[in-house]
């Protein structure tokens, strides 16, 4: 049994050097990132068999980010394509008062034309843990009854069905993501839903705890995690509410720290079954994210732990 199986789309990053702008850099730093291929990445790091689940053209570009993936020790299961690109995206990082901005490139990819029969679902059906976002519905309506599909066959076969609200506002209104989503969520089992998201896409304006329950109520879901930014996070299960604040990070780098703290979230559920633990690894794991370039968390199970032991030294000697 393979312990957590993603699915969505993973594109290239491409950043100018030393915080440079978009209209003036003469070079680009090359990264691969997308949030289901990140949490995917990050559980494997952190100990679990994590397979990624998506379509890639058969060609140079779709087999780096393959490449990537097996680097960082995902598995790719990928249908590949002779037909769309790899979609692209670009990053020009700010600080106050300029914020990071991006610009998405990702028109025609490859995994915009996804049917369920392209790819491996009995991946899906034996996985402990099956994730997805609301990123990859967004992006067209191919991918949109591809991720209804999975999360079905999920659900029907007993795998844990985890998703992550996490709207984009450059791929669709407000409204197109809640009359898409909402029917997706019943097939959930853990939502992780970023408190500004459920507001601004579900209606749903209230102090986290009943946000939660609220959630939990109204589409059946057995455990709700409503993430709060600075102000930490809140884990709903069974009617019991469990906390966790933020550890000390950088304010730099937020590209990522969602996935992050998912990742670390269901690898130490994965393994613990415990959502003290879940909460501690996922805040830990968002935490280190902010001290490392690109998508990816490139972190180690010592590494939390340290952090949630507060033992991170300035130098490790």
């Amino acid at each position: 049994m393979v312990e957590v199986v993603t699915f969505g789309e993973a594109m290239l990053r491409l950043s100018p050097p030393a915080d440079g702008r978009l209209e003036t850099t003469p070079q680009f730093d090359v990264t691969v990132g997308g949030s289901e291929s990140n949490v995917a990445a990050l559980a494997s790091r952190l100990g679990r068999d994590a397979i990624w689940l998506s379509k890639l053209p058969d060609d140079p570009l779709g087999r780096r980010v393959a490449g990537q993936l097996r680097r960082d020790g995902v598995e790719p299961v990928v249908c590949w394509s002779d037909e769309g690109r790899v979609g692209t995206y670009y990053l020009e990082s700010g600080d106050p008062p300029r914020g990071t901005d991006v610009v998405y490139d990702r028109a025609g990819s490859a995994v915009t034309t996804v049917q369920p029969g392209d790819l491996d679902t009995e991946t899906v059906e034996s996985a402990e843990v099956f994730h997805t976002s609301g990123i990859t519905p967004a992006l067209s309506d191919a991918t949109a009854q591809t991720t209804a599909q999975l999360l079905s066959i999920a659900s029907q076969s007993g795998t844990t069905v985890s998703f992550d609200l996490n709207y984009r506002s450059k791929l669709w209104s407000h409204a197109e993501a809640r009359d898409t989503l909402e029917p997706l969520l019943a097939d959930v089992d853990l939502l992780f839903a970023p408190r500004r998201d459920t507001e601004s896409i579900l209606g749903i304006d209230a102090a986290a705890q009943e946000m939660a329950r609220h959630l939990a109520g109204t589409y059946g879901i057995e455990t709700v995690v409503v993430t709060m930014g600075g102000d930490g996070a809140l884990a709903l299960h069974e009617g019991e509410c469990y906390e966790q604040s933020v550890y000390p990070a950088s304010d730099r780098r937020p590209i990522g720290t969602g996935d992050a703290f998912v990742g670390g979230f269901l690898a130490a559920l994965v393994e613990t079954d415990d959502l003290d633990t879940a909460l501690s690894w996922g805040a830990a794991a968002a935490a280190l994210k902010r001290s490392i370039p690109g998508d990816i968390a490139t972190i180690t199970p010592d590494e939390v732990r340290e952090v949630i032991d507060g033992a991170t030294p300035d130098i490790s000697r």
